[in-house]
């Protein structure tokens, strides 16, 4: 089959990143990657299988790798349904259901959600970031996203947010000053949930001396600087407001990286997939996010002899990023 929506991006490059989230460069690097992370997870199941026919036999999908890689992203930025998203790649319905499966899956396990889930495998460099992030004042906030209504009473108790109206769940993004990066993301957490209730089970991921600052939800909590409350039956003084006006100006980039987040707007909407699925999604998106804000490198290495693309070695940008100004 033509591969038209592939043909049509390498024509017009610049309209990536309105169609997909990430722009072409990033798209270039992240279909090299699914490439290779395939063909590793094909020669592992190759390995173990004992083959009736010969190897290259057999139906041959309908799409090329690109074509299947940006079914995904379609996806995850549109949010159509499988039915429409067929239609669009002129594949059947459970087709395209099939190839978002297999991709989100395999990108879930290789793009990192967040800094500290990138740097966890290595713990000289886990401990050397959380002494550096020490430095800083981190910005804490949340998030809700509306779930389709469970069937059960109990759970539906369960999930039912007050402040929503409605039954969702609820994120935690920590992320840099200025929301240069996605420091530590908790997802999937019923929307009734306290915001510091949440936080305070995600403390221990950060050193003890750890600053943070977040809105009044946050209130009650030694280590997260937050806004002065109006005194009941009193007012604020005029240095209190200005303070609360600084502390605004700075926690306002978190607001603005969790747009970032609902760019795609699979997080964005309400969420149609089974509630099982949830946390793999949006932990893919965050994956997403950090590559379409370079704080997550991706970098082709090609072959000085035949110029083939033979690994992509994954990198954070995290030095790099706490070059401003505080």
């Amino acid at each position: 089959m033509d591969n038209y929506t592939w043909k049509h991006i390498q024509k017009h490059p610049q309209e990536t990143k309105r169609l997909l989230g990430i722009d072409y460069h990033q798209l270039r690097q992240l279909i090299e990657q699914g490439k290779i992370l395939r063909q590793r997870k094909q020669d592992e199941i190759e390995k173990k299988k004992i083959r009736i026919i010969k190897a290259g036999g057999g139906n041959h999908p309908k799409l090329s790798e690109e074509e299947q890689i940006i079914l995904m992203l379609v996806y995850l930025r549109h949010h159509l349904s499988f039915q429409l998203l067929g239609l669009l790649f002129q594949i059947s319905e459970s087709s395209a259901h099939k190839f978002f499966d297999y991709w989100q899956k395999i990108f879930q396990d290789e793009l990192p959600p967040s800094l500290l889930e990138q740097v966890k495998k290595c713990q000289e460099e886990m401990e050397k970031i959380r002494e550096e992030l020490t430095n800083h004042e981190l910005i804490v906030d949340s998030a809700e996203q509306v779930i389709e209504r469970p069937s059960d009473y109990e759970i539906q108790k369960k999930y039912y947010s007050g402040k929503q109206k409605r039954h969702t769940f609820k994120s935690q993004f920590v992320v840099l000053p200025k929301g240069a990066d996605i420091v530590d993301v908790v997802v999937g957490k019923p929307g009734p949930m306290s915001d510091i209730r949440i936080c305070r089970q995600t403390l221990n991921k950060f050193d003890s001396q750890q600053a943070f600052s977040g809105d009044k939800a946050y209130v009650g909590e030694s280590q997260i600087t937050t806004p002065q409350k109006k005194p009941k039956n009193g007012q604020l003084t005029e240095e209190q407001k200005e303070e609360n006006k600084i502390l605004s100006s700075k926690r306002i980039f978190v607001e603005h990286l969790i747009r970032v987040v609902k760019i795609f707007k699979i997080i964005q909407e309400r969420f149609r997939l089974h509630k099982s699925r949830y946390d793999s999604i949006i932990l893919t998106v965050c994956g997403l996010v950090r590559l379409r804000i370079g704080s997550l490198i991706l970098e082709i290495i090609e072959s000085a002899d035949t110029g083939q693309v033979i690994d992509v070695v994954m990198s954070h940008n995290f030095s790099a990023k706490l070059d401003f100004d505080t």
